[in-house]
């Protein structure tokens, strides 16, 4: 059956009017609209034609020149009105099967989402691993010779390992930008994106280099102080030696922060694992069989360094990705990642320079009790990156949940209740555990009973930050996913300046180490406590009003 209705000066064919009795308005979430549009398809074709002079049995509105349907006959709706109440009746019952299915959906993608966490962290772990394992193997070989040589390795690995976590700022802008040009599906500008960045990693190597050789004595002189420069020298032959891979550190940095970015941790775990390997056998042959000390475990180190960097970007290549392709970025690109590092370098400074801040305090007390920190705060490094995969699968997986094609705030917030929940468990595990070695075994790191009876009056410290971290950890990835990174620098940097006061109080009041690890307490919870309100604030990257005041309006420049 067809009805004619008075238009304008041409024919239109219009399909599934806009019923005035079909309102959506009671319904509170688009995908009802859905199924209602979907059953009303069922509607017989109304055709209008030009009659310009025809009588009219009802009134009919529309808008020139698109000719919007806003209202029917009346004689439409009295014929139809059987057909339209079945129609919302059938609406009703799938709107009640659409959010009992979106319930099972949404309490089944949680354990879907721990499980794919689980895939992905479980190889991306062994990567956070790899470095600070290679200093706690130093820290153990080292200390069964000399306590000096250990006291050494303290203000040693500031200047090596603490420094270098300052250029994590290549890693996480990797991992991110690579990520967010996936979720576009661009794959030639994350080939053009990796090539600038490997330049920026070389730059930075070689400028380290420089830092090492001519100014690192300098460096390890003003850091141990007037009491403890008969450790300048064993310090500084470790720093020299370590100061030559600099370059291959960073560049293996950006290749496998881009294999992460992609989704991919086993490749470089691969890497990673050969390169432990020959990292655990160097210290054995060069420390321990020929006798070189600290020497030998720096040079066992460089090796394994070096290897593991060829192997992340032979890794990258299998990928279809050019790892020898070096591109010099031009001011524009330059500033471009400028703009996004500048706020994580800053982050990551203000970490480094509160732990070297606890190394430096320690150092002032004594030998026995900076030989104790340093096994300490080994420990304390070796136990956190078991929380780095969860903030490196928030940054892997959120750009696709906030910024891709099929955007979802739902998913992201599930995905962030996911790593919460690891989190907590990995935390109880990781204090216990890590508690329980130098409480139980301490004659694995040395046997000095001095240097043990100041490692147990740190441990309760020890147990409570640690155990907050892997949390803490999936907070601030999740901050950074979302390149809110305003807050967490300004965050990070009140937590620093609170912190080294606190170190300075307790410091004053003869407080000793355990002083400076109950500040470490305080660092950790108060980031957990701040990145955690961020997140759950309606303010936050997972509520916004308009997701273009985070990320979408800058994307192109990164």
């Amino acid at each position: 059956m067809q009805f004619k209705a008075v238009t304008a000066s041409h024919q239109n064919q219009i399909k599934a009017p806009i019923i005035k009795h079909l309102s959506i308005s009671p319904f509170r979430h688009s995908h009802h609209s859905q199924v209602l549009f979907q059953s009303s398809q069922s509607l017989p074709t109304l055709r209008t034609s030009a009659a310009t002079n025809a009588p009219s049995r009802g009134k009919l509105c529309c808008i020139s020149p698109s000719q919007e349907l806003i209202a029917v006959t009346t004689e439409i709706e009295s014929e139809y009105s059987d057909e339209i109440n079945q129609i919302s009746l059938i609406g009703e019952e799938n709107i009640e099967v659409v959010e009992v299915q979106c319930e099972e959906l949404t309490k089944e993608s949680i354990w879907n989402q721990i499980i794919e966490i689980v895939k992905f962290s479980g190889p991306a772990t062994g990567l956070w691993i790899c470095g600070p394992l290679m200093s706690l193997i130093s820290t153990a070989v080292i200390g069964q010779g000399s306590s000096t040589e250990l006291a050494a390795l303290g203000p040693g690995t500031v200047l090596c390992d603490n420094m270098s976590y300052v250029f994590m700022f290549l890693s996480i802008a990797t991992s991110n930008m690579v990520a967010t040009s996936l979720a576009r599906q661009d794959e030639k500008e994350v080939q053009h994106q990796i090539s600038i960045l490997l330049f920026v990693g070389l730059a930075c190597g070689a400028l380290m280099l420089s830092f090492t050789k001519f100014f690192g004595s300098y460096a390890l002189t003003a850091f141990t102080g007037a009491k403890n420069v008969h450790l300048v020298t064993a310090a500084n032959t470790y720093v020299q030696i370590r100061g030559l891979a600099w370059p291959a550190v960073l560049v293996g940095w950006v290749a496998q922060s881009a294999s992460l970015g992609m989704k991919d941790s086993w490749g470089p775990l691969k890497a990673l694992a050969v390169a432990s390997t020959v990292n655990v056998t160097g210290h054995l042959i060069l420390c321990t069989l020929l006798g070189h000390g600290i020497t030998g475990a720096a040079w066992a180190t460089v090796a394994s360094q070096v290897i593991a960097a060829c192997m992340m970007i032979d890794a990258l290549n299998k990928k279809g990705y050019n790892g020898f392709s070096i591109s010099v970025p031009s001011h524009i690109e330059l500033l471009q990642i400028i703009t996004l590092a500048a706020p994580v370098f800053l982050t990551i400074a203000s970490k480094v320079a509160f732990y070297s801040m606890i190394i430096y305090f320690a150092t002032s007390m004594g030998t026995h009790t900076v030989a104790a920190h340093q096994v300490m705060i080994q420990m304390y490094s070796m136990c956190v990156v078991w929380g780095e995969p969860l903030s490196q699968t928030a940054q892997s997986f959120m750009p696709e949940m906030l910024y891709g094609a099929n955007r979802s705030l739902v998913k992201a917030q599930t995905l962030l209740k996911s790593l919460l929940i690891i989190g907590t468990f990995l935390g109880l595990v990781l204090g216990t555990v890590g508690t329980c070695i130098p409480w139980l075994f301490p004659q694995i790191f040395t046997r000095d009973p001095a240097v043990i009876g100041e490692m147990h009056r740190v441990v309760i410290p020890f147990l409570i930050a640690l155990s907050v971290t892997p949390c803490t950890h999936s907070c601030e990835g999740t901050l950074l996913a979302g390149r809110d990174l305003k807050f967490i620098s300004l965050t990070m940097s009140s937590c620093f300046a609170l912190g080294s006061l606190l170190l300075l109080l307790v410091s004053s009041r003869g407080l000793g180490l355990p002083g400076c690890w109950c500040a470490l307490v305080g660092f950790q919870w108060a980031r957990f406590f701040l990145s955690l309100r961020r997140l759950l604030s309606p303010a936050g990257i997972l509520f916004p009003r308009d997701m273009d005041h985070y990320g979408p309006a800058k994307l192109k420049a990164t």
